[in-house]
């Protein structure tokens, strides 16, 4: 868990007021069986497979698979700067992300991505630490992290969380 106390905060006051937003059927199948900010950020460590949705310029829906890491509250995934997801994002930043397991767990977010790591540009100013991260996890050669690739953080406007058993979870939970 790399969350401090303020990210905590943040990302329960967001679960929370998603799921007041949220249709009575939403609520109805999720409110008994959703997880706090805590609960979420000790379940997704690691690498969590994202479906990510992105939209074509004539507004057609795309969806993929990402490496998601949840670092500090929020989504982070990369892919190559060539990707068409990466067109898509630099030209309409609006995303859903979906990470699922099986019947156990469902993690639904809708927000806008930042890029971390910017080509032409000024990184996040906490892109080293998140570079040192993903070097560590995928090993430092595996590619030009300057040229290859482009990371982003998924800064979330909704998300909600859906696990019927949060003990089967934190059994099976790194």
């Amino acid at each position: 868990m790399r969350e401090t106390p303020e990210e905590l905060k943040e990302l329960q006051a967001l679960l929370e007021a998603s799921l007041s937003r949220s249709t009575s059927h939403l609520r109805s199948i999720v409110t008994e069986n959703t997880l706090t900010a805590e609960q979420v950020t000790r379940i997704l460590t690691g690498m969590c497979t994202l479906a990510l949705s992105t939209v074509t310029a004539k507004g057609e829906p795309r969806i993929s698979g990402v490496d998601g890491h949840f670092l500090h509250g929020k989504w982070c995934f990369g892919t190559a700067r060539g990707a068409a997801k990466a067109r898509h994002l630099a030209a309409r930043p609006a995303v859903s992300a979906a990470h699922m397991r099986g019947e156990d767990l469902g993690v639904f977010t809708h927000g806008t991505v930042e890029i971390l790591n910017p080509q032409h540009g000024e990184p996040a100013a906490d892109w080293p630490d998140l570079l040192a991260y993903f070097k560590d996890f995928y090993g430092d050669d595996l590619f030009d992290w300057d040229n290859d690739v482009v990371y982003y953080r998924l800064h979330p406007h909704w998300m909600t969380v859906y696990a019927p058993d949060i003990d089967k979870l934190t059994t099976h939970a790194a």
